[in-house]
Order: structure tokens, then C-alpha cells, then sequence
């Protein structure tokens, strides 16, 4: 099929470069013209597993193009994707106005045509209960038929953040949601080679569909919030939320995915449809406490580094040289949208902290919001050089089997703020760290020098 791709963000690239690897003939439009030079360059602005792989040969082949012109993409298209940004506004509710606008684009587009053909036109991005009909008529006021000349599909994404590429070309499910049997039976053709092991794609009403998206994210938010409250309890009453974890996780009726406790969520997805599915419940009458509560608990787990490294030094944060590793809002991404890091990181300069970060990924991005208010290395090990503690943000896989002799030498004390819990604590109080994870009790450093010599030896580059 041809395919028009409107914004080439996160989901707007990666659906444009799956759907051409899968044969698909795919144009993306972009107003920015030089994220548009860059990608006709060959270049990547977002980093995500496996894309630059699929990019590059898509590209080669012709079958992906970028463009700034809507006529380039849209006359000839099958299918046009809207994947444009819904950021949240002050009341927490979705901003339409990109996506309307361009669907107002198309329609102008198609109304000049004499013989346009049929469309679909497809929101790709995640958008409140009630978008595809707002689409539709924002269509029909220009002047085209609606089941005659096009249909709005509501098509869902759910893509992780550094998983994205697998995600797509793998989908555990596809929605669609539509009305039309048309459109239905269109877009289950553009959807059949991606799940010919069987995965289901599930044809629903518009409403639904949209509806679907909100749900899936906002329960997986309220799971990580209510293991954050159980780790927040366990601390104060001497349990260990990684035993809790194994002990529930083996009940097949909850399973073992995002009971992970941290220092709360962030990201494109889950901050922002959780704010949006809060607002709709208001927007009709309905006080959504869940979900309410799910933000308030998040909010305050972010902060939880802060007031725990202004407790570790009796308030007295002016000055003190804080190492970070990890940036990005979860690893194998650049995005830092809502990252905790970025709490912790105002919250301490806030207290007047000096801080140095380390990201594999995430410096630039970051750069964006603290320029040079903040130190940045491209060394994981450069930020600790007589810093007064390490607080670890995102779960690299570089961070779980660090040189630990390294990091105690380094650090002026060795004092680890861990928020995603690498490491076991009684180890590294072995190793004669003063270690505070989530959720574990806290085990008093080992002051035997000898012992703490012993244990280093063994588990240093372990």
C-alpha cells in the first residue's frame, strides 16, 4: 500500500520504517525542515534499538521517504496516519489542536482533487475518547463524504520506549477500531504480515479503541505506583519489597511485569495518558480517585531522592558534588520526557548541589533542559571522582556490574543512593558502602578493613 505518515516523532518513525520494511511504499511529512534534512541525510534525531538498521535499509531501497509537503504524501496514499504530539494542557487534558489541524490539511487537500479516491485516515496518536468522530467532522465540514470518499480508524499504539521497532513488527495485539467494514477490512490487510504467528487483531468501535489505549497504560501506571506504596511501607516495617515482589509475582492472576519498585514513572506515555483518562472521567462527570492517586503517589516517589540525600546530610546540600548515572526516563532511550532524573536534578540544584551525569544516551537530550547548570561526562566512572555520593536514576545494563572497587575509590565517601535497586544491600555493605535502595532495609557498612578488602577482591568486577 502507499502510505502517508503525518509527524515523525517517536511514533510517527518507527511506524513509517516498520511499515516499509514490511513492502509498504511509506512517505513521512514533517513541518520541521530541518529534522527533514536530517532524516534525508540519513540520520536518526531519536535513539531506539534496531531502527537505525531498518532506517537505513528502507531508505536504500526507496521505499522510505521524508518530505515537507502534504501534497507529496497524501494524494496518493491508501492509508494517512496522523502521529502528531497530544501534550497535556494545565487542566491535564489532551491537546487536539495538532491533530485536527492536520487533519483540516488533508481535507483541503482531498476537496481540491477531482477524483481524489477513497482514504483512510488513521489516528496513530493517543488521543482522548471522542477524537475520531471530532476528526471525522473536522473531514465532513470541508466538504467530503464520510464512508464515500474516507473513514477515520482509531489504530492505537503500544510501543515501549527501546523496545519500540520489536513491538511493532511483533505485536502481541492490533486495534482497530472502526465502524466501516471497508476501512476494517483495508487495515487488517495492512496488518496480516505482522502477526502470522498468530497474535490477534482485534476489530472494535472507534470509541473503544481509544478507550483501550488510556485503559492499558493507566493500569500498568497504577501497578507501578502501588508497588512504590508497598516498598514505601516495607521500609517501615523491616521487609524487603524484592521478597514481596517474587512472592506475589508467582500468582498467575497478577504475574511478574511492573512490580518493580523505584522512584516513580515518566516517559511520553504513562504521565501524560494517566493526566488525559483522569480529565475525560471529570470531563463527564466521574472523580477518577485511582488514578488520582496514582499521580499524587508518583509525584512524591520522584522526589524521594531529594529528601533522602537532604537527610543523609543534615540538610546541608550546598556544595556537595552529587555523581548521577542514568538520565533517561527508562534504559535503551534517549527520551527524558517526565524522567525522575530531572526531579532529582532540580530538586538538588534547588539545595544548592554541584551534580555531574552520566547517560549513554540521554546527554544531549538533557543538555535541551539544564544546558550548563549541570556537569555531563562521557565516562561512567569520570562523575565520581571525589564526589559525595552516587545516585543511580535509570538501569542501564552498564550499571548493574560496575567495577564496585572502582566507584568506592573514587567517591569521597562511599555513599550509594540507588533508585532502581541493582545491587543487594548486604553485598554492598560487605564491600563497605553505605547503600540505600527502595523498599530494602538499610544494612550498616562493614567497617572491618580487612573484610571490606576481601569482599572488594571478590565481587569488584562482579
Amino acid at each position: 500500500m502507499n502510505i502517508a505518515i503525518i509527524g515523525t516523532g517517536y511514533v510517527g518513525l518507527v511506524s513509517g520504517t516498520c511499515f516499509a520494511e514490511m513492502g509498504n511504499q511509506v512517505t513521512c511529512v514533517d513541518i520541521d525542515e530541518d529534522k527533514v534534512d536530517m532524516l534525508r541525510g540519513g540520520r536518526l534525531p531519536i535513539y531506539e534499538p534496531d531502527l537505525e538498521h531498518y532506517f537505513a535499509r528502507n531508505r536504500k531501497e526507496g521505499r522510505l521517504t521524508f518530505t515537507t509537503s502534504y501534497d507529496d504524501a497524501v494524494l496518493d496514499a491508501d492509508v494517512i496516519f496522523l502521529a502528531l504530539p497530544t501534550p497535556p494542557g494545565e487542566d491535564g487534558s489532551a491537546d487536539l489542536s495538532y491533530v485536527l489541524q492536520a487533519a483540516g490539511t488533508v481535507a483541503d487537500l482531498l476537496i481540491e482533487e477531482d477524483d481524489p479516491g477513497y482514504k483512510i485516515v488513521v489516528n496513530k496518536s493517543t488521543v482522548p475518547v471522542g477524537t475520531a468522530d471530532r476528526v471525522s467532522e473536522t473531514m465532513s465540514d470541508r466538504g467530503l463524504t464520510v464512508g464515500e470518499q474516507y473513514d477515520v480508524v482509531s489504530n492505537p499504539e503500544f510501543l515501549r520506549e527501546g523496545a519500540a521497532v520489536d513491538d511493532f513488527m511483533k505485536p502481541d495485539r492490533v486495534v482497530i477500531g472502526t465502524s466501516s467494514e471497508k476501512a476494517a477490512d483495508k487495515m487488517t490487510r495492512l496488518y496480516e504480515p505482522f502477526v502470522r504467528q498468530g497474535n490477534p487483531i482485534l476489530v472494535v468501535d472507534e470509541r473503544s479503541a481509544e478507550m483501550i489505549k488510556y485503559t492499558a497504560n493507566s493500569i500498568l501506571a497504577t501497578r507501578i505506583s502501588f508497588m512504590n506504596e508497598i516498598a514505601n511501607l516495607c521500609e517501615r516495617v523491616g521487609a524487603d519489597v524484592d521478597k514481596v515482589r517474587l512472592g506475589i509475582s508467582k500468582d498467575h492472576r497478577i504475574g511478574r511485569h511492573f512490580l518493580y519498585a523505584g522512584i516513580g514513572f515518566g516517559g511520553s506515555c504513562f504521565p501524560k495518558d494517566v493526566q488525559a483518562l483522569h480529565r475525560t472521567g471529570r470531563q463527564n462527570g466521574y472523580e477518577f480517585q485511582i488514578l488520582d492517586s496514582v499521580l499524587k503517589v508518583n509525584d512524591q516517589q520522584r522526589e524521594l531522592m531529594v529528601h533522602r540525600l537532604d537527610a543523609y546530610f543534615d540538610g546541608d546540600l550546598e556544595g556537595k558534588k552529587i555523581a548521577m548515572w542514568g538520565l533517561a526516563f527508562k534504559p535503551n532511550t534517549d527520551d527524558v520526557r517526565e524522567a525522575p532524573s530531572h526531579v532529582i536534578i532540580e530538586g538538588l540544584l534547588e539545595r544548592g548541589a554541584d551534580i555531574v551525569a552520566f547517560d549513554p544516551e540521554a546527554i544531549e537530550t538533557t543538555k535541551v533542559n539544564f544546558g550548563d547548570r549541570i556537569g555531563y561526562t562521557e565516562d561512567m566512572y569520570a562523575p565520581l571522582e571525589e564526589a559525595d555520593a552516587l545516585v543511580i536514576c535509570t538501569e542501564w545494563h552498564e550499571f548493574r556490574r560496575p567495577d564496585l572497587n572502582r566507584v568506592r575509590e573514587a567517591l569521597k565517601d562511599p555513599v550509594v543512593f540507588d533508585g532502581r535497586n541493582l545491587y543487594e544491600p548486604s553485598r554492598m555493605a560487605e564491600m563497605g558502602f553505605d547503600y540505600f535502595s527502595i523498599g530494602r532495609p538499610h544494612v550498616a557498612p562493614q567497617e572491618d578493613v580487612e573484610a571490606i578488602e576481601a569482599a572488594l577482591s571478590e565481587n569488584g568486577q562482579a
